[in-house]
């Protein structure tokens, strides 16, 4: 009986561990804080800062990023929930000029509902300003499903992934709602899955 039990919680330990690093890849993750000419922990032309979420976490992460020297440009992305108040966007980018990030450094979206159209409507800036290299960064649970979407906007710009600290996904296998979100991230991938190759 106790080897079923031990058996039983080591598999449910790698499952949590297989979802985890599934759903939030880290391109940076063996990186310095800040970039170098190493292969990929090198500065990329832009960061990408998708709203939804803990959207003031995933701005602060894009701003981060900035000041850390990964990028000189950032470009905000996401509509708000009520027409009539300012975009998530906006609002992103007043936050980053209060961290002192140069206006001149922002570029917004705000117009997207859904990563697929986060995706859909930034390849317009990143068409326009000539971006090649970007690093996305978003909720650790929506960092997957985010840089397969932006691939299949932007097969041209080659995508890097920086998690964003989203402390509602600390202990996510110890909540209904962890898993409610870990469901809904692997369900929109198997969507994507379906639409055709990334």
């Amino acid at each position: 009986m106790l080897k079923w039990i031990i058996g039983g919680v080591l598999i449910f330990m790698l499952l949590i561990l297989a979802i985890s690093s599934f759903l939030s890849p880290n391109d940076l993750a063996t990186c310095n804080a800040t970039p170098s000419g190493v292969d990929r922990c090198a500065a990329a032309d832009a960061i990408i800062a998708v709203s939804g979420g803990d959207t003031t976490a995933r701005a602060q992460s894009a701003i981060d990023l900035y000041k850390k020297g990964w990028a000189k440009l950032i470009i905000f992305s996401g509509a708000a929930a009520d027409p009539d108040s300012p975009s998530n966007a906006a609002v992103m980018k007043q936050l980053a000029i209060k961290n002192h990030v140069p206006e001149s450094a922002i570029l917004v979206e705000g117009e997207s509902n859904t990563t697929k159209e986060n995706a859909e409507k930034t390849r317009v800036l990143l068409a326009k300003y000539g971006i090649k290299t970007a690093i996305i960064t978003t909720s650790p649970y929506h960092e997957r499903r985010a840089l397969w979407e932006f691939k299949r906007a932007a097969p041209t710009v080659d995508f890097r992934t920086k998690p964003a600290e989203d402390h509602a996904w600390d202990f996510w296998y110890l909540k209904p709602t962890g898993w409610w979100r870990a469901f809904s991230e692997l369900i929109g991938i198997s969507v994507l899955v379906v639409r055709g190759p990334v």
